[in-house]
């Protein structure tokens, strides 16, 4: 399959899931085994110090990883994810890419860094995560 008729995939699958909606999840950029998702700051993803919730940068690395594993492997579900907050998530744009590192049978093993954007242009890294994904 082309690069463009996996983007196409990916945006129907992004447009498919009402919490990637909610959240504002962009599909920039796809290739086989490599996925960059963007999502602009928004108010309501907000935690208590005003950081990007620990939820969303969660959420982030898991469908970065997962879209990665999709675009080799087809619809897979997590069956394990770890992230590390490296710095407070503070930005006006999230930059997260995913790409596979071992795509098996079963298994498609993931991983992904998410930066930061300041007002300025400024990309700061704030969080890396690993997946281990399956196929269905």
């Amino acid at each position: 399959m082309s690069d463009a008729g996996l983007a196409l995939k990916l945006l129907q699958l992004n447009a498919s899931a009402p919490f990637n909606r909610w959240a504002g999840f962009e599909i920039v950029s796809a290739e086989p085994g490599r996925v960059e998702l963007r999502m602009e700051w928004k108010d309501d993803a907000a935690q208590y110090q005003g950081f990007l919730h620990a939820g969303l940068v969660g959420a982030l690395i898991d469908t970065a990883c997962g879209f990665a594993a999709f675009t080799q492997a087809g619809p897979v579900l997590a069956s394990h994810f770890q992230v590390n907050c490296l710095a407070p998530a503070v930005g006006v744009v999230f930059h997260c890419k995913g790409e596979v590192l071992k795509a098996g049978k079963r298994q498609i093993f993931t991983r992904a860094e998410l930066h930061a954007e300041s007002k300025d242009g400024i990309r700061k890294l704030v969080a890396t995560g690993e997946t281990i994904l399956m196929t269905t």
